[in-house]
């Protein structure tokens, strides 16, 4: 970016594609307008982690899918849920809560994609070790040695980790 005013610039004029793309995760405009105001509050306070040339709106979609994950995960792990009534309660009641699958489909969506990305040559013997074949077995139904079955197989996770680095803990993401 050539300034910090027009990097802003560029940055609000997303808000648009963002506040669809908060409704979608979302389904609610309020909690919508808030995921795109942290989200373009956390991309202007990292402007210096942007690198010039990329794409600023998958950047942008990136921040807030990762907003929404972690906003998500915290409020599972304290089950605590608003009780809309006048006197505004905070209760821990499990027995009326609904259990919202939206982070799990979407990053089984995700996780889909990453393995239809990868070479037939990989993802073949991957999916029927993931199935429960031994080595031994790939081996004799693909006609290729065991050393490149394995080869195969440990090719395939190390792209689907790298393609899927978003979901380890941030610990293990500095490590790497």
């Amino acid at each position: 970016m050539e300034t910090n005013q027009e990097f802003r610039k560029q940055v609000t004029d997303e808000t648009r594609p963002l506040k669809a793309y908060a409704m979608k995760l979302t389904q609610d405009s309020e909690e919508a307008n808030d995921l795109v105001q942290d989200t373009v509050l956390k991309a202007l306070t990292n402007e210096e982690k942007f690198a010039a040339g990329t794409n600023l709106k998958g950047w942008l979609y990136t921040i807030m899918k990762n907003i929404f994950i972690n906003k998500y995960r915290r409020a599972m792990k304290s089950n605590i849920f608003n009780d809309d009534t006048d006197n505004q309660y905070y209760i821990n009641n499990l027995a009326t809560a609904k259990r919202n699958d939206g982070e799990g489909n979407m990053v089984m969506r995700e996780i889909r994609t990453a393995m239809a990305g990868l070479n037939d040559n990989l993802r073949t013997p991957f999916l029927m070790s993931y199935s429960g074949y031994k080595y031994e077995e790939i081996a004799q139904r693909l006609q290729i040695p065991l050393g490149t079955v394995k080869v195969r197989i440990h090719n395939a996770r190390k792209e689907l980790m790298k393609k899927l680095s978003v979901y380890k803990p941030a610990d293990a993401r500095r490590e790497a």
